[in-house]
């Protein structure tokens, strides 16, 4: 029996098994879903017993378990370290769901649920290769190992100690990983880049109490006036960071790079005709599709302070907040670009005005070069199933333990991902539209299979 026909004559099979596991409400921002993350674990360490693996291990810790499971038996072959994650997001807000999201539910070939497409849905057409492959040959041609954590909704607090302590059990020759996306129907891509993410939060104060606007206002600080006049030194008009040494270890892009960007051969004007927009903004001197994944960034994700509710209060507020986040390529260290720009707010505080920083996430920026034979081979494997060869990408997205796993076990990292960019990945209606489902399948065994 070929592939083709196995995964045809299971998959309904297979999908019904899917949907098991997304009923699970794995919610790892949640503290009441600590038993549904307990439960996602036991189901794939269940899974993958059954598909054959071996030395399947649940290791707990301060956070949510950790899976580990092998198949060691190809001496002489590479190690493949297949990563992947079953946490979800929150779901928030309900009544847009078209389907409750923990009530898996088939529409127009699309599987809609939270998880369907991160990750839960493209970790498991791992699991199902490599049972397809043991069933059907006997045998792997590879040696397997794979470590699925349940925190990357949560920034991987504890997967970091757990790589680094077990750096020989996860020893291997390449990371496999699909947790990405493709550019579209039938047109596959590989990513080679992941921006890397810092933020801070910044609170700033003026006098000790709210003032009456018809008494103290002309005389006093507002803080809502001084905040926005700092914020406003972040950019400067062409949207540039305005941060002195913001760009300092920002490679430039090759031509070679942006024309494998080109590409994407990405619609600008489709995109705001899509999000109700007259024009795009962003970084002078680049497209759309540079700025988004080969570019930093500096965002502004809340500004908040003074009377938020209906009607009218005339208050000068004593107070105002921002939450910033930076998106980091090339070189950039998320910790000096933490430090420059604190050193950044506080030089242009306004007068009058006293601010305090808090510094919060921080994850490396991840690159590799499209060149590498590894990545060429799953680019093979892609072209065999898709009938077209996949362009090499960089994601404006972050997955900071790529680059923990890459850097502390020296070895590269294959994002092969089967997702769609119109999904719903974090947001209602999430789903996975199956013919990537029955695609997926069959590219991963190829690519296995090529090693």
């Amino acid at each position: 029996m070929d592939y083709q026909t196995y995964f045809s004559e299971n998959r309904e099979k297979h999908l019904a098994e899917l949907q098991e596991w997304l009923r699970i409400p794995s919610i790892s921002a949640l503290s009441a879903h600590k038993p549904d993350m307990q439960k996602a674990a036991s189901w794939l360490a269940d899974k993958l017993l059954a598909a054959g693996m071996e030395h399947v291990e649940i290791h707990q810790t301060a956070g949510h378990p950790i899976l580990y499971a092998d198949h060691l038996h190809a001496p002489g072959k590479p190690t493949i370290l297949v990563y992947g994650h079953y946490d979800v997001q929150p779901v928030d807000p309900l009544n847009l769901w078209q389907s409750p999201p923990f009530e898996p539910e088939i529409r127009d070939n699309k599987l809609y649920a939270r998880g369907a497409t991160d990750d839960k849905g493209q970790l498991f057409l791992h699991v199902k290769a490599l049972e397809a492959i043991l069933k059907l040959e006997g045998k792997l041609p590879v040696n397997v190992k794979l470590c699925i954590e349940g925190e990357e909704e949560i920034t991987s607090p504890n997967l970091y100690g757990f790589v680094d302590e077990n750096s020989d059990k996860l020893a291997a020759d390449a990371v496999l990983i699909s947790d990405t996306e493709l550019l579209g129907p039938d047109k596959p891509a590989i990513c080679t880049g992941l921006r890397g993410l810092c933020s801070l939060d910044v609170d700033l104060t003026t006098a000790n109490t709210d003032l009456h606007s018809g008494t103290f206002g002309g005389g006093v600080p507002n803080a809502l006036h001084a905040l926005v006049e700092l914020l406003s030194t972040l950019h400067t008009a062409d949207g540039r960071v305005n941060v002195a040494g913001f760009y300092d270890d920002v490679p430039d892009l090759s031509p070679e790079m942006r024309a494998e960007l080109a590409r994407k051969e990405f619609d600008e004007e489709a995109l705001k005709r899509d999000l109700g927009l007259d024009e795009l903004f962003g970084e002078a001197g680049y497209t759309y599709v540079e700025r988004t994944g080969a570019r930093p960034t500096l965002e502004l994700n809340g500004v908040y302070g003074g009377f938020q509710g209906e009607g009218t209060k005339t208050v000068i507020p004593k107070e105002a907040h921002a939450k910033i986040t930076c998106r980091l390529v090339g070189r950039q260290d998320p910790q000096d670009i933490l430090d420059k720009l604190e050193r950044h707010i506080k030089a242009h505080t306004p007068v009058g005005a006293k601010v305090s920083v808090l510094q919060r996430e921080k994850g490396n920026p991840f690159t590799i070069d499209p060149s590498l034979p590894i990545l060429q081979k799953a680019a093979d494997a892609f072209e065999h199933v898709y009938g077209t060869r996949p362009v090499f990408t960089k994601d404006g997205g972050s997955i900071p333990i790529v680059e923990n796993m890459s850097r502390v076990l020296n070895i590269p990292v294959v994002l092969m991902g089967f997702g769609l960019p119109d999904e719903n990945l974090h947001a209602p209606n999430e789903h996975f539209h199956l013919e990537n489902f029955d695609k997926g399948l069959q590219t991963i065994v190829r690519f296995l299979d090529s090693l």
